[in-house]
C-alpha cells in the first residue's frame, strides 16, 4: 500500500476504464491517511492546464512548486472516493500558498457556511 499523506499529489485514474493516469490531491484527513485499515480515500481530480488559459471559477492552479512537471488545475467543485490500492505514485506536495487557495475556493464552491 501506498503511504500518502493529506495535501499529496497522488497519480491514480479516477474512473476504472480510464487509460491515462491523472494528479489528483488527497483531502482526507491525515489521521484517515496514516490508518492502516484504511482502504479508500478522498481527492480532488485535476487535469492539465493549457498554458493560455486561466482557471475557471472552480479551479485552482498547481504547477512545478507543487511537484509537477506541468500546470494542472485542480477541480473543487467534487470530491471523488477512491481506492488507496490503486494510486501507484506521490507526485508532489501541495504548497501551503496553494492549500490555502483551494480551501478557500472549496468554501467557494461549496458555499459551506461557518
Amino acid at each position: 500500500m501506498t503511504p500518502v499523506n493529506q495535501w499529496d499529489i497522488v497519480w491514480i485514474r479516477i474512473r476504472p476504464g480510464d487509460t491515462d493516469r491523472h494528479p489528483a490531491v488527497v483531502i482526507s484527513g491525515q489521521e484517515w491517511c496514516a490508518s492502516e485499515y484504511t482502504t479508500k480515500l478522498n481527492v480532488l481530480a485535476c487535469s492539465k492546464q493549457v498554458p493560455a488559459e486561466g482557471p475557471k471559477p472552480h479551479q485552482v492552479l498547481l504547477n512545478g512548486g507543487d511537484g509537477l512537471d506541468f500546470r494542472s488545475a485542480v477541480d473543487c467543485r467534487f470530491f471523488h472516493v477512491v481506492e488507496r490500492a490503486s494510486l501507484s505514485d506521490v507526485a508532489g506536495r501541495v504548497s501551503v500558498e496553494r492549500r490555502r487557495a483551494i480551501g478557500r475556493k472549496l468554501h467557494e464552491v461549496l458555499r459551506l457556511t461557518l
